[in-house]
């Protein structure tokens, strides 16, 4: 099992515009872009990410916005693999 991340470890993530749940073992986000294509478009190409780190996201897409919830359900919280796949959503999300 992996580590939980430290307040430490989740602080670039809130910086950088995620948000940390209430309960403390999870982080979201919301993703806008500019139609629906661009939003599906960058669900398929984090899918793949997320299958090669089999570590998959919470999320609900509605048009052009899409919500994200990050956890590792195995650790109860958050961990090293949330942290990995959040930063790799923002820099799809940038590119």
């Amino acid at each position: 099992m992996t580590d939980k991340l430290t307040q430490d470890d989740i602080a670039p993530l809130q910086a950088a515009g995620w948000a940390l749940a209430d309960d403390g073992e999870a982080i979201t986000k919301t993703f806008e872009f500019k139609n629906f294509v661009q939003a599906f478009g960058w669900m398929t190409q984090v899918a793949m990410h997320a299958e090669k780190l089999n570590h998959h996201p919470e999320w609900s897409n509605v048009y052009k916005t899409v919500e994200v919830a990050l956890t590792t359900h195995d650790a109860d919280g958050l961990t090293a693999l949330d942290a990995k796949l959040a930063k790799k959503m923002d820099q799809l999300a940038e590119g």
